[in-house]
């Protein structure tokens, strides 16, 4: 979906090269207990903490088999081409996609006791509500990093996602560069929901991007916008929570502001492919990320919220990593903070429109 710095070369090495940390002992006690002493997980770049594998490894006597991919699009080109791996962690809306094919199974719940461990903003997400084939591994939300010296608080909570395009900012605004981000921005700056279907909303959406673009000179960035931001090279820029948050954390001046017109509240989960060959150890994989050791790991390392909730917690409270970082906790429970749905007819037809968008000419 987003918003990790995607590492080709490590992603190669981790691809082909199985990482053991378990003796023959442990070996047979995994395969006499799972059916097997290999788990093939596939994830995120730069998603999961610094001792998440070798700790697990260690813990249960296996070898994991770790790859990365860079898009939802890209790890469900290989599931469809028939790939088979254990654990998957996409994006909400990609989830959906594969539920709905038929490409998952559903969860053991009584094989994750650690369930109960989750913080209650992930419990009831309307992509997978029961979280029958699902479990939260990350979540957060999309909203406005800015430099607190240049731009009034009380102007972003006047203007909310139009200060994109008050043109006191001209020249000092990144965009991030995904049509359906970008979108979601101008659909929810104009009352409307970031899953419309409806033609004439789609249209006033992309005028006012077209609008945008032509007054604002925005730039259109991925993952270079957080040490942009975090040096304060612009006053303005729509970031990805968790980015948001190690920018805070690296510059003072900078603040995170959440529009009141409602924002995309994103979620990533962990799940089991339908042709998974060791089902037993993925869902013992998924029990230990939302241990509390596993999950804090994951978060110091990657700067997202976590859905542990105590780790969360403690994340967020004085002595955390995140104390005071208002970028850390999405907000919850607001009407008009919605989660994709997926949709490839209308994903086409925005790709189309904001192709058309960054050409226009200003």
């Amino acid at each position: 979906m987003k918003k990790r710095f995607f590492a080709a070369v490590l992603g190669v090495a981790l691809a082909m090269t199985a990482v053991t940390g378990c003796g023959s002992s442990g070996s047979e006690e995994a395969v006499a207990k799972y059916g097997s002493d290999t788990l093939k997980v596939f994830n995120w770049g730069e998603y999961i903490g610094e001792d998440v594998i070798s700790g697990f490894e260690d813990e249960f006597g296996v070898t994991v088999i770790y790859e990365l991919f860079d898009s939802n699009e890209m790890m469900y080109t290989k599931i469809a081409a028939g790939d088979s791996y254990d654990v998957l962690i996409p994006s909400d809306y990609m989830i959906e996609r594969l539920m709905n094919e038929g490409s998952l199974q559903p969860l053991d719940k009584s094989l994750i006791p650690n369930l109960s461990f989750l913080t209650e903003d992930v419990i009831g997400l309307d992509f997978d509500p029961a979280q029958t084939y699902s479990v939260p591994y990350f979540y957060g939300s999309v909203g406005i990093v800015y430099n607190k010296n240049n731009v009034p608080l009380e102007l972003l909570e006047e203007q909310g996602w139009d200060i994109l395009k008050n043109t006191d900012y001209k020249g000092s605004v990144y965009m991030y560069d995904s049509e359906r981000d970008s979108f979601m921005v101008a659909l929810k700056a104009l009352g409307y929901s970031m899953n419309t279907e409806n033609e004439d909303e789609i249209e006033e959406a992309y005028q006012w991007l077209l609008e945008l673009n032509s007054t604002m000179e925005p730039a259109y960035v991925t993952d270079e916008v957080i040490d942009a931001m975090a040096g304060g090279v612009k006053d303005l820029a729509v970031v990805y929570s968790g980015d948001a948050a190690y920018i805070l954390s690296e510059n003072e001046d900078m603040g995170y502001f959440t529009p009141n017109q409602g924002t995309n509240i994103w979620c990533d989960a962990m799940v089991i492919p339908e042709n998974a060959e060791n089902p037993a150890l993925a869902h013992e994989f998924i029990n230990y990320c939302l241990s509390y050791d596993a999950a804090y790991d994951n978060t110091v390392t990657v700067g997202y919220t976590s859905t542990n909730d105590e780790v969360k917690n403690d994340m967020a409270s004085e002595g955390g990593d995140f104390y005071e970082n208002e970028a850390y906790i999405p907000r919850s429970g607001y009407d008009l903070d919605e989660v994709f749905h997926d949709n490839q007819l209308l994903r086409e037809k925005l790709s189309a429109l904001w192709i058309k968008v960054k050409s226009a000419e200003s």
